[in-house]
């Protein structure tokens, strides 16, 4: 009587973790492509070719470029695989628990150099591609007003703490931290004017903590 052949055990954790490494391939092929050449000059099968898949496995893992572009500009916001909303990062929950205004800004300013330095050339690129592509006219929008909501809450906050200068009302200081903290300005002084990403955090923590707290505050 033959024995029963036995099957061979289905290793899902393997299978999934080498899912996850061609995603990740794919995401870092396509960041570097697009950051290099811009969205439009990009085709779906020079990011298949960069991580080394084929072209229906980008498709088949991400979907379609303006899907797979989406999906990269909120991991360079978020610093993970996979878009973490803005109450879920770490150093959300820092300002939070903070109660001084000045180390407030000091978080703040620290968390955009690192995430300027991961999302300003893939930002550029959305800038440059949204007047021609609806869905990435619609994905730049919708960046833009988040980080005006989030900015309000940030000077909210700043506001509560007593520190926010008498004059200058919450609106107010949410759009000054929101036009400062854009990948524009990152580009400029980093990229064109040469400044190392450190000074450039220093300086914007400091142009914050003067412009919008309190004399009171800095003692």
């Amino acid at each position: 009587m033959t024995k029963p052949v036995k099957s061979r055990p289905y290793h899902a954790p393997r299978r999934r973790e080498a899912a996850a490494q061609t995603r990740r391939a794919i995401l870092d092929a396509a960041t570097r492509l697009f950051a290099e050449n811009g969205y439009t000059a990009v085709k779906m099968a020079q990011i298949a070719a960069g991580a080394g898949v084929a072209t229906d496995t980008v498709y088949a893992a991400i979907g379609p470029k303006p899907v797979l572009f989406r999906l990269l500009i909120e991991r360079a916001i978020s610093g993970e695989d996979e878009p973490v909303t803005a109450e879920e990062r770490d150093y959300v929950r820092a300002i939070h628990a903070e109660p001084d205004a000045r180390r407030k800004l000091a978080i703040y300013a620290k968390a955009i150099r690192h995430i300027q330095a991961r999302l300003a050339p893939l930002f550029l690129a959305l800038q440059s591609a949204a007047s021609g592509e609806p869905e990435l006219a619609a994905l730049w929008t919708e960046i833009g007003e988040r980080r005006a909501t989030n900015m309000r809450r940030l000077a909210a906050e700043l506001a509560e703490t007593g520190a926010l200068r008498s004059d200058i009302s919450v609106d107010e200081a949410a759009d000054v931290i929101w036009s400062m903290n854009a990948a524009e300005f990152y580009v400029l002084l980093v990229q064109q004017r040469g400044w190392a990403p450190e000074h450039y955090e220093q300086w914007l923590t400091d142009a914050w903590q003067r412009l919008l707290l309190d004399d009171q505050s800095a003692r």
